[in-house]
């Protein structure tokens, strides 16, 4: 008997006896119950219908499955639409699975429609066959809605700074080339003089503050041109839109704050006593707005998550393996969550120049891979250890310092390699020990 065939104990999930499963769209939705028959034992009593995406008809709906004594509702991810029926029949008292699309495509050659969908939906359903994804509590999706339209308020005020770099450009003001920060005090007064009126390229380069009032030669030549009521006209408009939402993003910022105090409240004194905020905030490259945007994607209960790999994996961080027959290669890890993976790219870029063991850890990906792949790898790493400092109240960030990989290289692994390296280039090679 060869090692392929060696009998395992299933694991699988017990079949569900009362199951309810609901295709959604937009403005409706189909419904298929399937529970045990009265008349006829061993057998199931399958009902499906329609109902419309409304809250009154949606309750209805949640009074009826608890009647019918449903034990578990499944309802496929489809765009926003899954959140009203989701939220309003967990508030029932009912089990709710929110799956993923991707794991419960129909069979080909099966004709598709909403019916055909439920009904296929639930026999999944009630077999096991589907996983539910992460959805979490009330508090920590409501931290996650202020996070993303944080983020989403600075995407759109950067290209709103990008546009006035544009005027000035088509004013002739080559300002952004001496200043590095248009929007910096210096910048801004120029800005904003500018608006007002002023065209004198000496009396704007007068407003340079601090090291800037070394560049006020170059300052002046770069605020000669042909600014006109016409470019005033659509810088003064660019920078009020800007303003506005840089007053948005601010409350948003003291929103967050206040969210995060109710999530993650300071501890006792005992153990570490800092908040897991704090901890976060101690690996590099990860700031206050990161750590928020951590404990707003992944939540603080990592029960959710057995393992890191676990989490690296549902944030698409994991290389993805495809073998088939003697093949085997290692594709990309997939989209996954855009709202945790960017923070955490970004949080990696920022740690790659530094002198730590993610600093360290990135120079040596890059040395022999592409910078893209030196950064997920990182971003992998400080995931793993937002899981550890998450799932565990005591524990706190380790600086492993950057010479842990030279410190743990096995010198004879080390010198085989770069034997073999030689060899490869035509050298016979002798070692000899110094003494």
């Amino acid at each position: 008997m060869d090692a392929d065939s060696i009998e395992t104990i299933d694991d699988d999930p017990e079949p569900v006896a009362r199951v309810a499963a609901i295709d959604i769209a937009k403005a409706s939705a189909m419904v298929c119950t399937r529970v045990p028959s009265d008349k006829h034992p061993g057998r199931k009593m399958q009902n499906t219908f329609p109902v419309a995406a409304t809250t009154g008809a949606i309750l209805e709906l949640g009074d009826h499955l608890a009647c019918q004594g449903i034990e578990l509702v499944v309802m496929e991810a489809t765009g926003v639409y899954w959140k009203p029926f989701f939220y309003l029949l967990e508030d029932r008292g009912l089990t709710c699975w929110l799956v993923n699309p991707r794991d419960v495509k129909n069979v080909p050659g099966r004709p598709k429609t909403d019916k055909l969908d439920a009904i296929w939906l639930a026999k999944l359903a009630e077999r096991g066959m589907l996983r539910a994804s992460f959805v979490p509590p009330k508090p920590i999706r409501e931290l996650r809605d202020l996070t993303r339209l944080r983020e989403v308020l600075t995407a759109d005020r950067t290209k709103y700074r990008q546009r006035v770099g544009k005027v000035l450009e088509d004013a002739c003001i080559k300002v952004d080339d001496v200043v590095s920060d248009l929007f910096g005090v210096s910048g801004r007064d120029m800005l904003d003089a500018l608006t007002n009126g002023q065209r004198n390229p000496t009396t704007l380069a007068e407003l340079a503050r601090g090291v800037m009032k070394r560049k006020k030669p170059a300052l002046i030549q770069a605020l000669t041109g042909r600014f006109t009521d016409h470019h005033a006209g659509q810088l003064q408009m660019l920078l009020l839109l800007h303003d506005t939402l840089t007053a948005q993003i601010d409350q948003l910022t003291c929103d967050i704050q206040a969210l995060l105090d109710a999530i993650d409240p300071p501890p006792p004194t005992t153990g570490t006593g800092m908040t897991i905020r704090e901890r976060l905030d101690e690996i590099p490259g990860v700031g206050p707005a990161t750590a928020a945007v951590i404990i707003a994607e992944i939540g603080t209960d990592m029960t959710c998550f057995p393992t890191e790999d676990h989490l690296a994996c549902w944030a698409r961080l994991t290389p993805r393996t495809i073998q088939s027959g003697t093949r085997e290669k290692h594709t990309k890890p997939g989209k996954g969550n855009r709202w945790l993976k960017g923070p955490l790219a970004e949080a990696a870029t920022a740690a790659a120049p530094t002198k730590t063991f993610l600093g360290a850890r990135w120079r040596r990906i890059a040395a022999h891979a592409p910078k893209k792949k030196a950064t997920t790898a990182v971003a992998r790493t400080i995931l793993t250890y937002a899981w550890h400092i998450i799932a565990d109240p005591n524990a706190r960030y380790i600086e492993l310092g950057p010479d842990w990989h030279t410190r743990h290289i096995d010198p004879a692994r080390k010198l085989r390699q770069h034997r073999r390296e030689l060899e490869r280039l035509g050298y016979t090679v002798t070692l000899t020990t110094t003494t």
